[in-house]
């Protein structure tokens, strides 16, 4: 499937002069010299090229357009939360599945909420769709295919579990007052006992 950022040459085998090199541009579309804003976005190269052919039939009489994928762009996923190492990971060619960015990531920690990792997707627009999956399943083999495959931008975040969500309440709202009190009340008493 076609990503923002790939490469294509467009070669017209009956009129050379018309071939072109277009980029998809971040909205998902290609303009040409004889078509403007076409969807190629998700699309594979032979769903772009019967596109194509209908839009420059009104134009050229069988234009016999041949799409060709010169190069693809790196795929740049991102991957936050309950992970060791958070960052955005690069590959270039097949994008990868969540376990590879999760292995890329340095794996879940043990706070992690595997069964409900959030995978956050925009498309050739900007309206965003978020999906669930399910790391357990994946990793078990009950369900293989749950390690989905990213598309480029893609956002994998993986939640705490509750547990961990009330540890990190409790160490921010008690456990940051009470240290500094006991601290104090200790260095009271000793002051008290060296008089």
């Amino acid at each position: 499937r076609l990503q923002i950022g790939d490469v294509l040459d467009l070669k017209m085998l009956l009129n050379p002069e018309l071939d072109e090199e277009v980029t998809i541009r971040p909205d998902g579309k290609i303009s040409t010299a004889v078509a403007q804003d076409i969807m190629a976005y998700g699309k594979t190269p032979e769903e772009l090229q019967a596109v194509l052919n209908m839009r420059y039939e009104t134009h050229l009489n069988d234009p016999n357009v041949a799409v060709i994928v010169r190069s693809f762009a790196p795929s740049r996923v991102y991957v936050l939360g309950e992970v060791n190492n958070p960052g955005e990971y690069i590959a270039v060619g097949q994008s990868l599945t969540m376990l590879q960015a999760l292995s890329m990531a340095g794996n879940v920690k043990n706070s992690a909420k595997t069964d409900d990792i959030v995978i956050i997707r925009r498309g050739g627009g900007e309206q965003p769709k978020a999906y669930v999956a399910n790391y357990d399943e994946a990793t078990t083999g009950l369900n293989p295919m749950a390690d989905v495959r990213l598309v480029a931008g893609d956002v994998v975040f993986v939640p705490r579990t509750a547990v961990a969500e009330a540890y990190v309440n409790y160490e921010q709202s008690v456990q940051q007052f009470i240290r500094p009190a006991f601290n104090m009340g200790l260095t009271y008493r000793l002051d008290n006992y060296n008089n």
